[in-house]
């Protein structure tokens, strides 16, 4: 019998799927850090709620708010049931969509159909996906392929370590990622977002982008799901090693720590963005738009008008937010800021 790499990949996607519907798989001990922040309350505000604009441009692309679903999953046969429904809210709300990685269809062609969601999402801004431990000069041809197959109007590049050293067969050779990236980045023909995947951009990554020609940064910190922990239940079906699923930095502390050393760099806010006041805080703290995942894959599961109801509550939470401190729109929330509380 051969080793079928492809449909392990498959295989272990759906189970990415499982666990993350059955299992505690959020960080237990660390939180994002939004805690720590308050979002000025205006007694005066001279807004009308309705009238509050939370429209803006992101990757070349207008957003009706300034949301995008996270990356989550393709490949397997219910990962299309989940981005078809997803993308049919995010067509319906004008909010933005990350694919989840690209490689198993870049490796089987047939698993496109799985990431194929423009039919129900003509408009939207669509975010392909690839790992850098696998993105080298001779990979550019067939991401290139996937991306046009699918329609992506950007890509985004996660870089995921941790992750990769706790899954099986991982990649976990990332020596001379970065040079690899930035010798292929101009022949990807779309702009490139550099992303984690929920253990934290902090100051020593940003640090190294000083010159580097990317799009925007999503600092994908740690205080939501944790894929260090996923990947353990995927491969020993516990948590092996707890320290290695704690481990990341907080997502308040990572857009801080790259917002100020990459200040005009457009940021995404992910990692445990639960609420409409997570999202505005972030906001207020230098994001240009916020991720979710997770909490999207249940409602994604059960049908487009979920995805919708829960996106909507979301969106209009931090439309309150913003008429209780008095901003008019997202610059304007910039500007006012959150105070620490320590």
């Amino acid at each position: 019998m051969t080793f079928d790499p492809v449909g392990a990949l498959a295989h272990r996607k759906r189970r990415h799927i499982d666990v993350c519907l059955t299992e505690p798989v959020d960080y237990q001990t660390v939180t994002t850090g939004f805690e720590r922040y308050r979002l000025p309350y205006n007694a005066l505000t001279q807004t009308d709620l309705y009238s509050i604009d939370l429209g803006t441009r992101f990757l070349g692309k207008p957003l009706k708010a300034p949301v995008l679903i996270g990356a989550m999953t393709g490949g397997a046969e219910l990962s299309g049931i989940v981005n078809r429904n997803l993308a049919a809210a995010a067509q319906q709300l004008g909010v933005g969509m990350m694919l989840g990685s690209q490689r198993v269809m870049i490796d089987d062609t047939a698993k496109t159909a799985s990431f194929d969601v423009r039919e129900v999402a003509p408009d939207v801004l669509l975010v392909g996906n690839i790992g850098m431990a696998q993105l080298n000069r001779s990979l550019v041809p067939g991401l290139a392929a996937a991306l046009d197959k699918v329609g992506a109007d950007a890509l985004a590049v996660h870089t995921n370590p941790l992750q990769e050293a706790m899954q099986h067969n991982g990649d976990t050779d990332f020596s001379g990622s970065l040079e690899h990236l930035r010798e292929v980045i101009g022949d990807i023909g779309h702009p490139v977002m550099l992303k984690e995947v929920g253990h934290g951009f902090g100051a020593t990554a940003a640090a190294q982008l000083a010159d580097f020609p990317v799009a925007a940064v999503d600092v994908a910190g740690a205080g939501g799901t944790s894929w260090a922990r996923i990947e353990q239940y995927v491969r020993y079906g516990e948590v092996r090693y707890p320290a290695l699923a704690e481990w990341g930095i907080p997502t308040a502390q990572a857009l801080t720590e790259v917002h100020q050393v990459l200040p005009e760099m457009p940021l995404v806010a992910s990692g445990g963005i639960r609420t409409g006041m997570d999202a505005a805080k972030a906001i207020a703290m230098g994001a240009e738009v916020v991720a979710i995942a997770r909490p999207l894959l249940a409602p994604a599961i059960e049908s487009v008008s979920a995805v919708v109801d829960w996106l909507q509550d979301f969106i209009y939470e931090l439309l309150v937010c913003l008429h209780g401190a008095g901003a008019s729109d997202l610059a304007d929330l910039r500007r006012r800021g959150v105070v620490e509380i320590g």
